[in-house]
């Protein structure tokens, strides 16, 4: 479990998140959130130890992240951020194998290798893993990044938007990997998503919010109700139900 306890952010005199506590559970997929500038990136940044905060802490598994070593807290939190520059020209192959670094130190064995293997198949990049990135589509991009974050082999996996700049195609596509990731190998996910219908069908969990603050948290379903969303977003919301997924209803709200 993680265990966030009042956090707090300022940038200059700038609240960016006030005094937020939310446990996030094992084995689900928690996503964040909220309107622009609510601060769901900058709670995420904390929790992947990207980012200070001003106060308060966040416990892993009980620990608190600032008593790990940079090593260790690589071997339980993997981080994909919301835009990935690089500077150098990398295959598939060789940006996946720094996935493994926490373990191999760039020095890769038989059993990294056999990780990074494991990653490119998964994340079905076979064909593709002697590609250079800058030559990949948006949505192959992507799937490399989180091939990267896979062979890092984490409990926790936490992502920043990563459906951005991606068609509907390609948002489903990683959305489904990412239900498999919790389903199939126990992951635990934590994302921040702007779509809150990709919430709605993929989360377990929800974690709202608004001005900084938490304004709710909890399972989906009692997330995505209208009364709940208008608190969220300032928007009447209809809800319409689909094959057992709650579709919110907002583009003529």
């Amino acid at each position: 479990m993680i265990q966030v306890r009042e956090l707090t952010k300022l940038y200059g005199k700038k609240q960016v998140v006030e005094n937020v506590s939310v446990d996030i559970q094992r084995g689900q997929i928690t996503s964040f959130i909220g309107p622009n500038g609510a601060g769901k990136s900058t709670l995420l940044s904390m929790v992947s130890r990207l980012l200070d905060a001003d106060t308060g802490e966040v416990l892993i598994d009980s620990t608190n992240t600032k008593k790990l070593k940079s090593n260790e807290f690589s071997k339980r939190v993997s981080i994909l951020k919301q835009s990935n520059f690089m500077n150098v020209r990398l295959t598939i192959r060789e940006l996946v194998s720094f996935g493994r670094f926490p373990y191999s130190k760039g020095r890769l064995n038989e059993e990294d290798e056999k990780m990074v293997d494991q990653a490119i198949d998964y994340m079905d990049l076979k064909e593709l893993e002697n590609s250079y990135m800058d030559e990949l589509s948006g949505g192959q991009r992507q799937r490399a990044f989180i091939a990267m974050v896979i062979a890092q082999d984490t409990d926790y996996v936490l992502l920043d938007e990563p459906l951005n700049n991606l068609d509907m195609k390609h948002s489903v596509q990683i959305m489904k990997i990412l239900r498999r990731l919790v389903d199939e190998l126990g992951k635990t996910v934590i994302i921040v998503l702007h779509d809150i219908n990709f919430a709605s069908v993929y989360s377990d969990r929800i974690v709202a919010l608004k001005n900084g603050r938490v304004v709710k948290d909890g399972p989906t379903e009692e997330i995505i109700q209208s009364a709940a969303l208008k608190e969220i977003y300032d928007m009447d919301i209809p809800i319409q139900q689909m094959d057992n997924c709650r579709i919110c209803v907002y583009f003529n709200s």
